[in-house]
């Protein structure tokens, strides 16, 4: 028996242990969940120990399983860290993603800026819903919509969460949709990703829980589509007025009452790992991205950004 352990099965062993999963850590390998199967019993025989119970259609990790992931996961990140620090020093392309709404609304109107002054790198745009993480996919930066509080990433706000009122102007026309009250009357397009509904009518209208309650809506579980919505005359969205910059300067929408906002916990962050050193062309991109993001209105900065240590 060699001095080290079966490597191949390394990969195997902490994909399957992250997933709970033989078919899962197949599908991120790109193998069969036979090979992964076969892969970890080459592991387990080497070591001696079961690493998983297995049922069906189930595995559960052991003690020694458990502890074995503890002790390898650090030198495993590390042959990753290393190997992608290598293998991208000459590396001019930069991987970012984020919400999907913000890229259609936001981002994909200003991509061709950062392409125009620097022809050199490649960008390679993502969007995605899903939390990423960046240990195991391939990205160099992304935004996301949260809290900001995460220890294990740097954090930059881009624009702080709120919540305002929009709709075609044939539509506020059409109702007389003159102040809060009057949305009694009208369609609420419901973005179940952001509902906002209660906490701004309860703000900003004199209706009773019952009448707001009683308020016709239409659920809808993607916010491009519920301001799409909004500006096919369905209704009245709430959304971040971030997201309705471009269809307001093209007259599409419309901000019902702009001095009734609600500023809500989460916003856009620009976020990527604390243990990451920064590529060139992704330090690049980054404050590009910055600077674009400059017009947004931000007013503070959070208390992590006020200590975190300078770019």
């Amino acid at each position: 028996m060699g001095s080290y352990p079966p490597l191949k099965s390394l990969p195997a062993f902490e994909a399957s242990m992250r997933l709970k999963s033989f078919a899962l850590a197949a599908d991120e390998l790109n193998v069969t969940p036979g090979a992964v199967g076969q892969q970890i019993r080459k592991l387990e025989d080497w070591l001696g120990v079961e690493l998983f119970t297995r049922t069906v259609r189930q595995i559960t990790p052991t003690a020694d399983g458990l502890a074995y992931a503890a002790r390898i996961a650090p030198a495993l990140q590390q042959i990753r860290d290393a190997s992608h620090q290598l293998r991208d020093q000459s590396n001019h392309a930069v991987r970012f993603v984020m919400p999907p709404s913000f890229a259609a609304k936001w981002f994909s109107k200003r991509m061709s800026r950062f392409l125009i002054a620097h022809p050199e790198t490649s960008l390679h745009v993502g969007s995605s819903s899903v939390l990423l993480d960046f240990d195991h996919d391939p990205v160099d930066l992304a935004v996301r919509y949260f809290d900001g509080v995460d220890e294990s990433l740097e954090t930059i706000l881009l624009y702080q969460g709120q919540a305002a009122a929009f709709c075609a102007p044939s539509y506020r026309d059409g109702l007389g949709l003159d102040r809060p009250d009057d949305l009694a009357q009208a369609t609420l397009l419901n973005d179940i990703l952001h509902p906002w509904w209660e906490e701004w009518l309860g703000r900003f209208s004199t209706l009773t829980a019952p009448d707001i309650r009683g308020i016709k809506r239409v659920e809808i579980d993607q916010t491009s589509m519920a301001i799409e919505a909004a500006i096919h005359g369905q209704g009245v969205v709430l959304a971040n007025p971030l997201l309705a910059e471009e269809d307001i300067s093209e007259g599409k929408l419309i901000h019902l009452f702009p001095d009734q906002v609600v500023k809500v916990p989460s916003g856009y962050y620009l976020v990527w790992p604390k243990n990451r050193d920064l590529r060139a062309p992704v330090k690049e991109f980054r404050d590009w991205l910055l600077a674009e993001a400059s017009d947004l209105g931000i007013k503070e900065q959070t208390p992590a950004e006020r200590s975190r240590p300078g770019l």
